[in-house]
């Protein structure tokens, strides 16, 4: 609950420090006096977004505080989740400097706006007579189902599960996507592949080719040339390798005379050895090259095969050709990867299909359940303020399982009548300020029984209620702040007269300043406070004594 507001330099509000009680909390106050000026502030450390500057003095910052008392609350999951320190009296503050930029805090710990959002919500919520408008939003709808039916692990599996459903079949289409894609390639690919599968073909063969078919075609120069090196070597008379053989005897002759003959003698002779080896080598390079047309033919058509193949796939070699084949068969079993992988994502999809379809029901038999419980509790305290004919009819639909919301498998529409023989219709329709206030106040009520929020704030909720239906109202938010800490901002004696702490604020001119103040009333301020609000600024004794009794009673 909110213990303390702490308001310093925002807007007519120089400094406010207001403690308020645990119960029934009435802020009273002339039209224009700043209570407005109060909530606005309130709503800056729930997360509101500043809109302009609003600064009592234009030279210093504004600073805003509420001091909340949460240990009763279950919010240290929330606090580990988002880094915070948690403390059973949790101070939330906003910094707002001459610049207009603004800071956050949560116990000292500086925080985003969205955090400190969040975090409001769970401590209070500010009913102010323009939320009347949400009765008729869905949204406010399924949010009063899930509090009385206490949904809050279910409504949690159940998007959880809607999640998961949606990315398993987002990575189903996306994959079923790429198979259509593949598979407008899938035919040509492998009509590429297989034309090269079927070529047979070998890294470096093109080379041996090429070079076999330049000796074929030319296989009688080249025996032509080997014969008549071999004839030059070794056939004639006076051959190569006889005339070293005769200068090797005529060195061998002279190293009895010339010892350095000796040597050269040798060297000849090694000489002599290695020529003959290259003549027997020629020898056997003439005998294996003869004229084959046949086999020319064959590696000429071979090597115009690949050839082709090259110009074709626009490729320089057979290594890249083979890159090429390779690359072709990787794409052709992707596809059946794909296809094994599509089987795979189907059966994680079907899976969490049947889970999302599970959690749908569940969450919508929870609402169903809950139904009478929501007319029967608004129904009876809308009698109890003055609206005895009136009926509210909560219409709950099941969508089918393709129709899913965030929300839930639900559609739901309330549907009011305030008087008798009027046919039921859409209550933003059919109800009236004061009606929709009062309906309001009855959903409020029950949300409030069920939940543990730990603060609720009515904003002028009065509009278009007096008499008898404004004591009646008062008398609900008296009952309310037994749960739970309830601060009504009001215009009817009727309500301020419940309150267990009473405030009033006021403006005061001081020089050339206009300041908002609060007080909180001390017994005989509160009587006069009442009695000015029931007959004017100079109450008479009769309206003394009659604010006197409200009290009271």
């Amino acid at each position: 609950m909110l213990n303390r507001l702490f308001i310093k330099n925002y807007a007519l509000i120089e400094n406010l420090d207001i403690q308020f009680d645990a119960g029934l909390n009435i802020i009273t106050g002339e039209t224009g006096a700043g209570k407005s000026i109060i909530m606005g502030a309130l709503g800056l450390i729930l997360g509101n977004r500043v809109e302009g500057k609003h600064f009592f003095r234009d030279d210093q910052k504004c600073v805003i505080e509420g001091y909340f008392k949460v240990d009763a609350y279950g919010l240290n999951d929330f606090f580990t989740e988002h880094d915070l320190e948690y403390e059973a009296e949790t101070i939330i503050r906003r910094e707002i400097a001459i610049d207009g930029k603004s800071r956050a805090f949560v116990n000292d710990s500086p925080v985003t706006l969205q955090v400190l959002k969040t975090l409001g919500e769970l401590l209070i919520d500010i009913h102010s007579q323009h939320a009347t408008q949400q009765l008729n939003t869905e949204k406010f709808q399924l949010m009063v189902l899930d509090s009385v039916a206490k949904n809050h692990e279910e409504l949690q599996s159940y998007k959880a599960c809607l999640r998961n459903y949606k990315q398993a079949l987002e990575a189903l289409q996306q994959v079923q996507q790429a198979i259509v894609a593949s598979n407008a390639e899938l035919d040509f690919n492998q009509f590429q592949f297989d034309e090269l599968q079927q070529a047979n073909l070998q890294d470096g063969e093109q080379e041996k080719l090429e070079e076999e078919g330049r000796q074929l075609e030319n296989a009688e120069e080249i025996k032509r040339g080997l014969l008549t090196a071999s004839d030059l070597l070794e056939e004639r008379e006076q051959s190569i390798i006889q005339a070293m053989k005769e200068v090797a005897q005529q060195l061998q002759t002279l190293q009895r005379y010339l010892p350095a003959a000796s040597v050269l003698g040798e060297r000849m002779q090694s000489a002599q050895i290695e020529v003959r080896d290259i003549a027997d080598e020629i020898g056997m390079l003439e005998q294996g090259v003869y004229m084959d047309e046949s086999r020319l033919t064959i590696v000429n058509d071979r090597l115009s095969e690949l050839y082709s193949l090259q110009k074709k796939h626009r490729l320089d070699t057979v290594g890249e050709l083979l890159s090429l084949q390779a690359e072709l068969e990787e794409k052709i079993l992707a596809v059946a990867n794909q296809e094994e992988r599509l089987a795979t994502l189907q059966l994680t999809v079907d899976k969490h299909f049947k889970m999302l379809v599970n959690a749908g029901e569940a969450l919508h038999a929870s609402r169903k359940a809950v139904v009478k419980q929501v007319e029967d509790h608004v129904q009876f305290i809308l009698a109890d303020v003055g609206m005895a004919n009136a009926q509210l009819k909560v219409e709950l639909g099941e969508l089918p399982v393709e129709k899913y919301k965030t929300s839930g498998g639900s559609d739901v529409q309330f549907l009011f009548s305030a008087n008798k023989g009027q046919a039921l219709q859409a209550i933003h329709r059919v109800a009236s300020g004061g009606e929709l206030s009062r309906v309001m106040l009855a959903v409020k009520s029950l949300v409030a029984q069920s939940s543990a929020l730990p603060t609720i704030i009515f904003d002028e909720i009065d509009t278009g209620i007096s008499g008898e239906v404004a004591l009646k109202v008062g008398q609900i938010m008296d009952r309310l702040s037994n749960n739970m800490q309830v601060l009504a901002i009001s215009h009817l004696p009727q309500i301020a007269s419940k309150g267990r702490a009473h405030f009033k604020v006021y403006k005061q001119d001081e020089g050339e300043k206009t300041r908002t103040d609060i007080v909180l009333l001390r017994e005989a301020d509160r009587v006069v406070e009442i009695a000015q609000m029931l007959s004017g600024a100079n109450p008479g004794e009769s309206a003394l004594r009659h604010a006197k009794e409200l009290i009271e009673n």
